[in-house]
């Protein structure tokens, strides 16, 4: 990771092919200097990664503490972000859609309860008071999950008579140009690199189309998406599908198997998650962003909108544990078309399955902070990381043993995830870029090897389940030769575990090595590995992940998944007061609306890091899941 180089409700067809539009002009890019409300000054930057999430499984977009959507790709997660401005566009002051309220003081935030509906509230100095309220419908209808590539805004008057701005800018081809517009009677549509985006509101349309500052004496709706009419008022349309929304949260968060402690925080954990995961295939992304550095002044800006099989493991494992077990179904499905194409399988893969992702770097867009560069695509596809099938068999395991699921997995699927585990064999001992995807040196990582275990292992497990006696024992016989030679080759003189065979370092990942059932909490060599993990790697109270210096040189930032592991190790070796600690710590860390990026300035407290980052979310799952007191305990 290191070098991780959306039809209207109810079905309702949504509009006419574009050259049937009526009442419709052409007009430049440009647009006509218009008055000017006086605001207060906007922040340069963000100080912290200040940002909320919305999203339905199609698309995504993430929006400041002003209001003000910084991110937003088209069609899908990883698409052209049409609104860039996280990312310093050189054409200056564009690439976002806010509202500008005359004589903003103040701001404040939340998620409606247990949903990705997130309302801002702007305050203006006379104390006039405007609500924004952002999401991105998702609900059931007609026995499907209607997701479609729509943001919606609602800007409400609460006190006073605000006067505001509705500024939309989008930018196309990477931030590198504005779009030309065409408008009818109470739409805008941006002629995008390679689609439309149709604005529909019924506030009147000058005011949007020509930002001209206006009285908001009512609410104002605002549909933005697909070039598809809408065929009913905005404000229909808007509140019958927010409360449809609302609805589907609501359900899906009631049925999760939360810990007794923690409750808001899990919650918020498990809907980004769900955020991160493309409807269209199954996959998982790591994270919404591209090229948020891990520290201010470096070179490590990585592309994360796809799928790394290691994550979304990971992130399968902690909704399973919620009782969440549709995305696992979803990713098992994306899982196996991957692994019909090739015995071989890539580190990372595209949203649509796309098994090659070159790597660029973008000039019209400066980068976080104007912290370059900005990189489309990742060249850890190219990467040998031999984790990899284990992920894969570790991800699918479930789907063989929950009697819960509609459908569990047979003996086909047990075959198809039998060719991973014919590569883990073979792959086991030989060396690798690790999980940290090092791009200047290859070994034989510990970790590697432990999850080439956990392929075969698993595989004996499922075969168990499936009365599959003769397989049963041949990849129970794997696994302990892999077992075997990890023992040998990776405990050091003094009794721990090393981060690959015959070195004398120390990586966060052995913290893995007993949740990964490789062994036991109180095997000496794990609490001796414990030990010196938080010895060696701990730096102003949080985890380095590796201290030697690496392709880019020494870390300088704490990645945030490693100090939950190390929260999970000290509860498996019963120094649970100091798992506590540290984890109530690194809640404290999150950002205004509970989320997380990749990495953590030890020394500030500052996030770091693309955004939000399902390793981090995850990690907090799990801890709060080891940590909490039972419910039978406080009920």
């Amino acid at each position: 990771m290191s070098s991780r180089t959306a039809r209207t409700k109810h079905g309702k067809a949504t509009g006419n092919p574009p050259s049937k539009t009526r009442r419709t002009r052409a007009t430049t890019p440009e647009s006509k200097p218009t008055p000017k409300i006086q605001t207060a000054p906007q922040p340069a930057h963000q100080a912290s990664l200040d940002l909320g999430v919305i999203g339905n499984g199609t698309i995504n977009a993430l929006i400041d503490a002003c209001g003000r959507i910084v991110w937003h790709c088209v069609p899908a997660f990883d698409g052209d972000p049409v609104f860039c401005s996280l990312l310093s566009p050189q054409t200056d002051d564009a690439g976002f859609f806010d509202v500008a309220l005359e004589g903003e003081r103040a701001r404040r935030q939340h998620y409606v309860d247990n949903s990705a509906v997130l309302v801002t509230t702007l305050t203006a100095r006379d104390g006039a008071e405007v609500e924004i309220t952002d999401f991105a419908p998702r609900y059931n209808s007609h026995g499907r999950t209607f997701h479609p590539m729509q943001v919606l805004r609602r800007i409400r008057p609460l006190s006073g008579s605000p006067r505001i701005a509705l500024r939309l800018r989008p930018l196309t081809g990477y931030g590198a140009r504005r779009p030309e517009r065409t408008f009818g009677s109470n739409h805008v549509r941006y002629l995008l690199d390679p689609l439309v985006l149709r604005v529909t509101t019924d506030a009147q349309l000058p005011m949007l189309r020509d930002e001209l500052p206006f009285l908001l004496d009512r609410d104002v709706h605002i549909v933005m998406g697909t070039d598809e009419t809408l065929n009913e008022s905005a404000a229909r349309f808007y509140n019958e599908a927010l409360d449809s929304t609302l609805s589907y949260w609501h359900e899906w968060s009631r049925y999760l198997s939360i810990p007794a402690e923690w409750q808001d925080a899990v919650i918020r954990a498990a809907i980004t998650l769900k955020l991160c995961q493309y409807e269209g295939t199954g996959a998982i992304v790591a994270a919404m962003t591209t090229s948020i550095p891990e520290a201010p002044g470096t070179v490590r800006t990585w592309d994360y909108r796809y799928c790394w099989p290691r994550d979304a493991a990971l992130s399968v494992r902690a909704l399973n544990r919620l009782s969440a077990t549709r995305t696992m179904e979803e990713y098992v499905r994306y899982i196996f078309n991957l692994a019909v194409k090739d015995d071989r399988m890539a580190p990372v893969y595209g949203i649509h399955f796309q098994d090659e992702l070159p790597e660029r770097e973008d000039t019209a867009l400066r980068g976080y902070r104007r912290m370059g560069p900005v990189r489309v695509g990742n060249e850890a596809w190219k990467q040998q990381q031999n984790d990899i099938y284990g992920s894969v068999v570790l991800a699918a395991t479930q789907l063989f043993c929950d009697r819960r699921l509609v459908k569990t997995g047979g003996e086909t699927e047990f075959r198809r995830l039998e060719r991973c585990g014919e590569a883990a064999w073979k792959l086991h001992d030989q060396p690798d870029a690790g999980l940290w995807e090092l791009r200047g040196r290859k070994s034989v990582h510990t970790y590697s090897a432990v999850m080439c275990w956990v392929a075969c292992d698993r595989l004996s497990h499922i075969a168990g389940w499936l009365d599959l006696g003769d397989r049963e024992a041949f990849w129970r016989k794997r696994a302990d030769a892999i077992r075997k030679k990890v023992l040998k080759h990776a405990v050091h003189k003094d009794g721990h575990f090393v981060e690959s065979f015959g070195s004398g370092e120390l990586d966060a990942s052995l913290l893995l090595l007993e949740g990964l059932r490789f062994v036991a909490a109180d095997d000496p060599r794990f609490v001796k590995t414990v030990d010196a993990v938080g010895k060696h790697l701990m730096r102003d109270g949080f985890l380095l992940r590796y201290a030697q210096p690496d392709d880019f040189g020494a870390p300088r930032t704490s990645f945030l998944v490693c100090n939950f592991w190390y929260v999970e190790a000290l509860i498996a070796i019963g120094r649970r007061d100091e798992a506590r600690t540290l984890f109530e710590k690194l809640l404290a860390m999150r950002n205004p609306l509970g989320l997380l990026s990749e990495d953590i300035d030890a020394k500030s407290g500052e996030l770091w890091g693309n955004f939000p980052q399902t390793y981090s979310m995850v990690g907090l799952i799990n801890a709060a899941r080891g940590l909490s007191a039972k419910w039978s305990d406080l009920v």
